[in-house]
């Protein structure tokens, strides 16, 4: 099943596992989730089992087929989101929400950091009504986790059905595995998902 195609030109297959990053096999599922640049998230989540395929893209915005010179101006809402295709028979996505919550800082707003503007927003977007009940969870359950560390900071993640995504530039696919020395922003609060 092809999802949320807008490319006329076929993306390439991914960098790392050479699979399709525009379909969705049977049995799989798909969430947006985006933690401030997109390129160290799309790493953290290529390197877990039962992930399928990532791809970066643009999402939650106004716009319709935004390119990232257009989405870094802050005029088109969008935010830097990676598509993650899963089997949830492999890893649930309580196991894929855990490093959501711990790799980045979903206390930030607008920002990642360094990163500034609102491209760099912590959001989940979702694809039903159970991962948005799961997702809702999770997000609670981390905050009581950062409460406990003494971080009175409250979570700012956009949970929401997902709008259309547009897929990125191909040089922004998989790109710290074409380029590993590249610039990567994530960074936790340093709590630990409970």
């Amino acid at each position: 099943m092809i999802m949320n195609k807008t490319n006329i030109i076929p993306l390439p297959p991914h960098f790392v596992s050479q699979v399709n990053i525009e379909t969705c096999p049977q049995n799989h599922e798909v969430i947006y989730l985006g933690m401030g640049c997109f390129w160290g998230a799309e790493r953290l989540f290529w390197q877990l089992s039962g992930v399928y395929s990532t791809a970066v893209g643009y999402s939650g915005g106004t716009t319709i087929d935004p390119k990232y010179k257009e989405v870094c101006t802050g005029t088109t809402g969008h935010a830097e989101v990676v598509k993650i295709v899963y089997n949830p028979k492999v890893i649930s996505l309580e196991a894929l929400l855990h490093s959501f919550w711990q790799q980045h800082d979903p206390t930030q707003g607008m920002r990642q950091g360094n990163d500034i503007g609102t491209q760099y927003r912590s959001v989940i977007y979702t694809n039903s009504n159970k991962q948005q009940l799961i997702a809702q969870k999770t997000q609670q359950q981390y905050q009581e986790a950062l409460s406990k560390q003494g971080i009175t900071r409250l979570i700012t993640t956009d949970i929401v059905s997902a709008p259309p995504f547009y897929f990125a530039e191909e040089y922004h696919q998989q790109y710290l595995a074409k380029k590993p020395d590249g610039y990567c922003g994530l960074g936790g609060t340093g709590v630990c998902f409970i």
